[in-house]
């Protein structure tokens, strides 16, 4: 695997990357409100940013919309309020700064403050956000999700998870090429959790390399995830183990990238795998 371009910034996708979560909300599933007093907290989230770089991440997501089951929709000028300050302030690091966000208002706004990335959880459906990167030249993740977080996991169905979740990384992809979007700017996210049951992510999970389109890197978030409690009977602040061990078998399966809340842990994780695996490059 070479490298994604995103922006100014060009990612070595040699070894396996580390996306560390930073959620700019007070009603995240796992840490929301961490960053919050009554907005969001700056310089508490850049010394936050700084620890996880230092630990071993590549890439910073920030976030100003809960995805989380259930959780409402934040308007457009709220979000940017939360994102586009922080956006501003990790700029100066040296890091992919990646936005967490659905709209594509929020994405221009957040590239001309300095972002490099746009990670949207409806992949990339509204043609506007395929608008916004093809202008702006960031990199863009494609996540899969069936509906919306409000509803999605009421009663997600799939004849066959892993074919249409693949199925949609083609379409969307054949939407990006046909804007203009070169393939090296684009990451694929099977959208763990998002409108799929435990066995629905199972599936994923066992057949990940199944999935890419292309020969795009993928990247996996299962940090704290409900999946982790149903299979290990822990509470979100007790995950942490299934979380890392989950990143470890998702890299095994194929995965470039993986987005999580505890990077010094994983980065440890990582780290042993590589040493017994060896380099990505080298095994494939």
């Amino acid at each position: 695997m070479g490298s994604l371009s995103c922006g100014s910034r060009v990612l070595s996708l040699a070894e396996p990357g580390i996306m560390g979560i930073l959620n700019l909300t007070p009603d995240s599933f796992s840490d929301g409100g961490r960053f919050w007093r009554g907005g969001v907290d700056v310089p508490r989230i850049v010394d936050a940013a700084r620890a996880m770089l230092a630990a071993g991440a590549a890439i910073i997501d920030v976030g100003g919309e809960s995805t989380r089951p259930g959780a409402d929709p934040v308007d457009e000028a709220e979000e940017c309020r939360r994102v586009l300050p922080v956006v501003a302030a990790l700029a100066e690091l040296d890091a992919v700064i990646s936005v967490d966000t659905r709209k594509a208002g929020v994405a221009r706004r957040a590239a001309a403050a300095g972002a490099h990335l746009v990670n949207d959880v409806s992949g990339l459906r509204d043609p506007a956000m395929i608008e916004a990167l093809a202008a702006t030249g960031l990199a863009g993740c494609i996540m899969h999700m069936q509906g919306e977080p409000r509803t999605m996991q009421a009663a997600p169905i799939y004849v066959d998870v892993v074919q249409e979740v693949r199925d949609f990384f083609a379409d969307r992809v054949a939407a990006c090429r046909a804007a203009g979007i070169a393939p090296d700017r684009l990451l694929l996210d099977p959208g763990f959790g998002f409108g799929k049951t435990l066995e629905h992510n199972l599936a994923l999970l066992r057949r990940l390399e199944a999935l890419r389109v292309e020969g795009l890197p993928l990247l996996v978030g299962l940090s704290r995830k409900r999946m982790i409690g149903a299979l290990t009977g822990r509470a979100i602040g007790d995950r942490m183990a299934g979380s890392v061990v989950a990143a470890v078998l998702a890299v095994e399966r194929g995965a470039n990238l993986v987005r999580v809340h505890d990077v010094t842990e994983t980065a440890d994780a990582l780290r042993l795998l590589q040493a017994v695996e060896g380099s990505r490059e080298a095994v494939h």
